[in-house]
């Protein structure tokens, strides 16, 4: 006979129940039964959706395949505790106990290069809270990175939450319109315009409120694979602006782009803003915009990173990237170049305007 569990040392459970429609599912608990969402994961295609009502949690799995026995899972400081004994109920159901607290999962590194184009890669789909979301990166990098296209069709209010993210990296950066946002501890909300970016530090609560029609922004996040954690106890506005707060060892950041300089980028004729990550996340990531200053051309170089993404916000220019035929791209393509690869640009229009996200966020050019 198993010896009972130490019951002072269990948390919570949370009961797992797989579906094939998961939206079905996620409106019959919510409206019918009167659960409220805690987690949906993730964002840009969700698959898991965890629910709170009546004293119990629900965790809302989408399955492809016929459904097995249940599975309840409990929530402890330490599973340890109990030893790493398999727990079987009677009927079948496993019994898995889980940290309250998981650390991030960073999958290992899977570098490969990346071409997006609006011409073969423009489909958006449905994700958290009614925003579409178009794949910039879908092998993701071996899990460890994802880069999204988020779209907002019609505008108007945005039936978001107050919620955080579990992230090692994340900013926002506005492509087209605006979007009004507010963030914990950094006074009230604010409209980001087309330009504009924030880094959203792991654990930031937030909630975006309204955006103008067609509004898009640019998402860059590590891991790809992170959880949407609704947020039930905090208010936002909390009353407080605290600049120099710091949430999982990085600031928040709002870059004006109306208030940031222009300067001398690596290659010349062109010049860039900084976004301000750099300092921000102690040299982790970086980002900037690049534009045209009467350059045409980056010269074939390598760049070591660990990830190197690279969106053309306005303009043309033609990609060449060693072993692969020359490529037009245009305004709404984007690329990402591993470590070891030798790339450049040619063809660079005047107009010209790149986003540029790197980790680290200090690039050295190794000219080839």
């Amino acid at each position: 006979m198993t010896a009972a569990l130490p019951t002072d040392a269990i948390r919570g459970i949370i009961a797992v129940i797989p579906c094939t429609d998961l939206s079905a599912m996620l409106a019959y608990f919510r409206e019918t039964l009167g659960f409220r969402i805690e987690l949906i994961s993730p964002a840009d295609s969700p698959t898991t959706v965890v629910m709170w009502g009546h004293g119990a949690q629900v965790r809302l799995q989408k399955v492809d395949v016929a459904f097995e026995p249940g599975v309840l899972q409990l929530i402890c400081d330490d599973p340890h505790v109990f030893g790493d004994a398999e727990l079987v109920a009677p009927n079948g159901t496993r019994i898995e106990l889980v940290p309250s607290n998981p650390p991030i999962a960073i999958p290992p590194l899977q570098q490969s290069i990346v071409v997006s184009t609006l011409r073969g890669n423009a489909q958006f789909g449905v994700g958290r809270a009614g925003m579409q979301y178009r794949d910039l990166v879908p092998d993701r990098q071996g899990g460890r990175f994802i880069a999204s296209n988020i779209l907002i069709a019609e505008g108007g209010p945005v039936p978001d939450y107050v919620h955080f993210h579990k992230v090692r990296f994340q900013m926002i950066y506005v492509y087209r319109g605006w979007v009004r946002v507010i963030y914990e501890d950094q006074g009230e909300s604010f409209l980001m315009q087309a330009g504009d970016c924030v880094l959203q530090p792991p654990t930031i609560r937030h909630r975006v409120l309204e955006a103008s029609p067609g509004m898009q922004v640019i998402e860059v996040g590590c891991p790809a694979d992170h959880d949407t954690i609704a947020e039930h106890s905090i208010t936002l506005p909390t009353g407080r602006e605290l600049p120099n707060r710091e949430y999982g060892g990085q600031l928040f950041v709002r870059h004006q782009a109306q208030l940031s300089p222009w300067q001398a980028f690596r290659y010349d004729g062109f010049t860039f803003q900084d976004l301000g990550i750099g300092a921000a996340t102690d040299g982790l990531a970086g980002a900037r915009v690049i534009r045209a200053e009467g350059g045409t051309q980056w010269p074939r170089s390598i760049l070591d990173n660990e990830f190197l993404f690279t969106f053309l916000l306005d303009g043309t220019a033609v990609l060449e990237i060693d072993g692969r035929e020359a490529q037009s791209i245009e305004a709404g393509d984007s690329f990402v170049i591993p470590t070891d690869v030798a790339y450049s640009l040619s063809e660079v229009s005047s107009d010209a305007k790149l986003l540029e996200v790197s980790l680290p966020a200090d690039l050295t050019p190794q000219r080839v």
